[in-house]
């Protein structure tokens, strides 16, 4: 047997996988670690659902294996400061900051548009960098973005991007064991952010937008991904907030974080516990999430 030397993002690594790299590397010198990254994906046939090739991933999996010394890949070709230039915080944006306040019957005409790739996803971005208080966070993988709007006035927005690979109780809610989890969880999605502007005073809208969303988020995600979703979740800081409009559109308590990020290997907390809420789209969740 070939013994798992690294693992990546659910992928196992082993000798004959760190060879073949080497390989790779040494039969093409001139390449960037772009170009290797991607004739990777192609030779392992990693790809994602809608047929593109997981690029960063493996590129990320190659960093891994550079730093812990199994490979060497080339020099980087972007240098750091042209680096800062390209992941840059979102340009401001003076937004229209007329008060919103009454009914959701008496603001009428709300609509709530997919921005992500769209002219309107510059706004998106610096609403959030500007009035969350977690500021703008760039989605890696699977990713949407969604602008709420009264009479064409900016009032709302939510980011959802791919789940957590490992969440004990969202994990035992489910019920799935490890192989499963790995081929399935990327039928889960994260509410990273959920803005609601603060010149907008509407009664009961978060958790109407929640409910909202919930009814076509999976059509959304199959559209752009080539997969549905069968279960939404998010994580709320129980010193800020309590959580009231997640639990007023009917989602679930699971429990909460160990306070210990996806790479620690202190096994000590490290950063706020959450607590952890999710919402199934499908009375089917469980069968779905396990086959």
């Amino acid at each position: 047997m070939n013994p798992v030397l690294h693992r990546y993002r659910g992928r196992d690594i082993n000798a004959a996988d760190v060879d073949f790299i080497r390989a790779l590397i040494a039969a093409h010198p001139a390449w960037s670690r772009r170009a290797l990254s991607r004739e990777l994906c192609q030779r392992w046939d990693w790809k994602q659902p809608n047929g593109e090739l997981r690029d960063m991933v493996c590129r990320g999996l190659l960093l891994a294996l550079d730093r812990a010394g199994a490979i060497e890949l080339p020099t980087a070709r972007i240098a750091a400061p042209l680096r800062s230039l390209i992941y840059k915080r979102p340009e401001p944006v003076v937004p229209d900051n007329r008060p919103v306040h009454g009914t959701l019957d008496e603001i009428g005409g709300m609509e709530i548009a997919m921005v992500r790739r769209t002219a309107a996803e510059a706004l998106f971005n610096s609403l959030m960098e500007q009035y969350h208080y977690l500021r703008y966070e760039q989605p890696v993988g699977e990713h949407l973005k969604y602008l709420v709007t009264a009479r064409g006035q900016a009032i709302a927005g939510l980011a959802w991007s791919s789940a957590p690979r490992h969440l004990g109780c969202r994990d035992r809610f489910i019920g799935w064991n490890p192989e499963q989890r790995r081929r399935n969880v990327h039928l889960i999605a994260y509410n990273t952010r959920f803005l609601i502007l603060p010149w907008v005073r509407v009664p009961h809208l978060a958790s109407h937008l929640l409910g909202r969303l919930a009814q076509r988020i999976s059509r959304d995600w199959e559209q752009l991904y080539a997969h549905p979703l069968h279960l939404l979740e998010t994580f709320v800081d129980p010193a800020r907030f309590r959580g009231t409009c997640y639990r007023a559109a009917n989602w679930t308590v699971l429990g909460r974080t160990t306070g210990r990020g996806k790479n620690d290997l202190t096994h000590r907390p490290n950063r706020p516990v959450k607590e952890v809420l999710a919402y199934p789209l499908s009375r089917r969740f469980r069968e779905l999430l396990t086959r």
